[in-house]
């Protein structure tokens, strides 16, 4: 290391220009600001009003191997090992995607809409990853009793620390949901949701460096030839074991709104609405099984 003082100014700065290049300049500012307030317990505003204070060399060396392995474009939420999600901490690694914001919005969606519920519903979270999903609709929604399905073990260990974590009970089971012979074995649910993976393997030379590198590829991509093979199981998964008036909620790919309720359409799902997210781009299909 080449700090030449342990004022957080100059380290401040010095680590700036370490990163400088490599992300645009208010993100450089960001992931410092987070990086200091983890390892050091300062916060942006001790760092911009006490240009006094020191960190230790305990704390230097932390915030130097983090800057390290950014210079790698290695995700900070991965260097912590953690992240927050709608206000609960959740353990992150490569074995689960970080959990994103439009994700943050899908649930907000769902418990908005189950918020004033007073009897007891079965919820199911496909391809629940972090378990962000199933253990914030468990802690927000009144009487539910939550399950959750992967394909990965080692996924579903870190999943299960999250809900015990976090205090909640969730019935975790590890299932292939493209495994149509494995269906029978789950019960009838009140709702359904799932962020499966979207994107298109064509699409990977608009993704950035930082989940490319880090991010597990099974749990980000899909084939361009079947786009939709999550969500057309899923669906035909719904018709089968949504109860009457039970509602599926999916996260989408934004370019992928309209073959999704064509889909829907198609299954003869009703009420489906397509929503856009903070940002203005479709990101939720919200829809109703119809009985006949």
């Amino acid at each position: 290391m080449k700090v030449r003082s342990n004022k957080i100014i100059d380290v401040f700065k010095y680590y700036s220009n370490e990163l400088d290049g490599l992300y645009e300049n208010k993100e450089i500012k960001d992931l410092l600001h987070l990086i200091f307030e983890e390892y050091a317990g300062l916060s942006r505003t001790d760092i911009i009003l006490n240009t006094e204070l020191k960190v230790n060399e305990s704390e230097l060396l932390k915030i130097h191997f983090a800057v390290k392995d950014l210079k790698k474009f290695k995700p900070v939420q991965y260097i912590f090992g953690k992240t927050n999600f709608l206000g609960l901490d959740f353990i992150v690694n490569p074995d689960v995607l970080i959990p994103r914001p439009e994700t943050e919005e899908l649930v907000s969606l769902i418990v908005n809409d189950y918020k004033d519920n007073k009897e007891e519903i079965n919820i199911l979270d496909i391809g629940t990853g972090s378990g962000c999903i199933a253990i914030c609709l468990k802690k927000n929604i009144p009487f539910s009793k939550v399950y959750a399905i992967d394909d990965f073990p080692e996924t579903l260990k870190t999943a299960k620390i999250n809900a015990e974590n976090n205090k909640v009970d969730i019935k975790f089971i590890c299932l292939d949901i493209l495994d149509k012979q494995l269906w029978k074995n789950l019960p009838q649910f009140d709702i359904i949701v799932s962020n499966p993976p979207y994107i298109r393997e064509s699409e990977k030379k608009l993704m950035n460096k930082n989940v490319l590198d880090y991010e597990r590829k099974e749990f980000l991509f899909v084939s361009d030839n079947n786009p939709l093979i999550f969500y057309e199981a899923i669906s035909d998964f719904a018709t089968e074991h949504l109860k009457k008036n039970g509602m599926l909620y999916f996260e989408i790919n934004e370019n992928s709104g309209a073959s999704v309720v064509k889909m829907l359409e198609a299954k003869r799902f009703g009420n489906i609405l397509l929503l856009k997210d903070i940002r203005g781009k479709n990101r939720i299909v919200k829809s109703e099984i119809k009985i006949f």
